[in-house]
């Protein structure tokens, strides 16, 4: 039963999981987490958590020292003594691997690429770099392991015609199943201004499930929203964005909710605050359609936002204002391409001499 705001209760649900996961490790590792928590979000710690649980099971799995060990009795001193050829193989482990319950029974076959692997081995550096930099340990021999080289891959995004072909499918309903249309003649709206909220202000979709309506300032044409580490900001939207809030909220007042849910702003089928996958799959199925060639999601909608500002604007430190990014590098990474084509522009926009 939702009684506190989202993103509390998201936080909340995040620190009872993350003790969950570490209880199964060595007592140091909470020691690890408790230090890193004033700069990380609890979601963060929780992808470290599950990172590290690959880690020492590969340890106890491949390593002949631990083979007969519990994972909790592996000791830091002994991670001190683990070199970077040991990190290799972690590596060379990590592109092809079986995670297993207690009784060492397979529960799924894990695969990643030279950026999940990447990712894994950023979090093992950040656990040693912090026994290391507080002189628990003596050496540091993720520090000499070289990381897959990161391909930057395309940025995905809607173009103008293909907005307009998204809205004009929810609008209609084109393209659906007959199941899918059974749903839809209950949601058609509540779906319209989703995607209109998210391509209008580019928010993310933790940001967007948790939106009570008092968060809605018509006067203003403002949104409150809690960006990540719940910093609370406002943003600000367009016409097109308020028409269909206003048109939602309108349906939204015949909606009975489930106790503890009357605040929020958009509900489920089941008349509680909608969930982040939730939005996953409506966007999923939306643009299935309308653009069946793009796998689009939520965060695709906040590239295209951010795309169609940054070509409206050309400030990139706006850009990075509005969506929310503590570092405009960031920002100026993701639209590198539109920066590139403007200075394209830029060469035939100032001439010398006038032609004869």
């Amino acid at each position: 039963m939702e009684s506190r705001p989202y993103y509390e209760q998201v936080d909340r649900d995040n620190v009872i999981k993350l003790r969950e996961l570490i209880s199964t490790l060595p007592p140091y590792v909470r020691t690890f987490f408790r230090g890193i928590e004033p700069n990380t979000s609890s979601r963060t710690r929780i992808a470290y958590a599950y990172d590290l649980h690959v880690f020492f099971q590969f340890l106890k799995k491949e390593n002949p020292l631990f083979k007969d060990r519990a994972i909790a009795q592996i000791s830091l001193e002994e991670l001190d003594q683990l070199t970077p050829i040991d990190l290799e193989e972690y590596m060379e482990y990590l592109k092809y691997y079986s995670t297993v319950d207690e009784d060492g029974v397979v529960i799924s076959d894990k695969v990643n690429r030279d950026r999940g692997i990447a990712r894994k081995m950023s979090s093992l550096k950040t656990f040693y770099n912090y026994f290391y930099r507080k002189q628990i340990i003596n050496n540091n021999p993720a520090a000499l392991v070289t990381l897959p080289r990161n391909h930057e891959k395309p940025i995905i995004r809607l173009d103008i015609d293909e907005v307009v072909q998204l809205l004009d499918t929810v609008e209609a309903g084109e393209g659906l199943t007959k199941r899918q249309i059974a749903y839809y003649q209950k949601t058609r709206q509540r779906d319209l201004t989703i995607l209109t909220l998210m391509l209008g202000t580019g928010i993310r979709v933790s940001e967007c499930v948790g939106l009570d309506i008092k968060d809605i300032d018509f006067k203003n044409d403002g949104l409150k929203i809690h960006r990540k580490g719940g910093k609370e900001v406002i943003i600000y939207f367009g016409d097109e964005v308020r028409d269909a809030l206003e048109a939602y909220l309108e349906e939204r007042k015949r909606q009975v909710t489930e106790i503890g849910h009357e605040q929020a702003l958009f509900l489920s089928m089941q008349n509680k605050r909608i969930s982040v996958r939730s939005v996953e799959n409506l966007v999923k199925k939306y643009t299935q359609i309308a653009t069946p060639l793009k796998h689009i999601t939520p965060h695709k909608l906040r590239s295209t936002y951010g795309t169609a500002l940054y070509r409206e604007t050309g400030d990139i430190y706006l850009v990075a204002d509005v969506l929310g990014h503590s570092d405009v590098n960031t920002t100026k990474k993701h639209y590198a391409a539109i920066e590139d084509e403007r200075r394209r522009k830029a060469r035939s926009a100032v001439r010398l001499r006038e032609e004869e």
